[in-house]
């Protein structure tokens, strides 16, 4: 059945703590240079350093992001992605009446689109 001592699995282990530490150091770098190479010319900012560039990614993560300290895979309404009182209004429906339901918001959808 299940083993828990299989190679392929341990590798994945190390390599993801790894491979997540490589995209932090890549996103740095490409932050900083994206900051030197526009904002001073735009905003009359002065340049960053590599490690100025990391500390506002970490920044803008916790200020804009938002820090999901055991929020893993909750959706936008802390559950399966809608409230729940909808869910079950849905599952409550008949066939028709999820049709028609369907139609109404496929043409609310499509009157927004330019």
């Amino acid at each position: 059945m299940f083993n828990r001592n299989q190679p392929g699995k341990r590798r994945i282990r190390i390599s993801f703590p790894v491979g997540f530490a490589i995209l932090f150091f890549v996103v740095s770098a490409v932050v900083m240079l994206l900051w030197n190479a526009l904002l001073p010319a735009i905003l009359h900012v002065s340049t960053v350093s590599y490690w100025q560039a990391a500390g506002l990614l970490i920044l803008c993560r916790i200020l804009f992001g938002g820090v999901p300290f055991g929020r893993r895979g909750r959706g936008r309404f802390g559950g399966g992605g809608m409230p729940q009182h909808i869910r079950e209004k849905l599952m409550n429906m008949s066939d028709g009446e999820r049709a028609k339901f369907k139609e109404e918001w496929k043409q609310r959808c499509h009157e927004r689109r330019p």
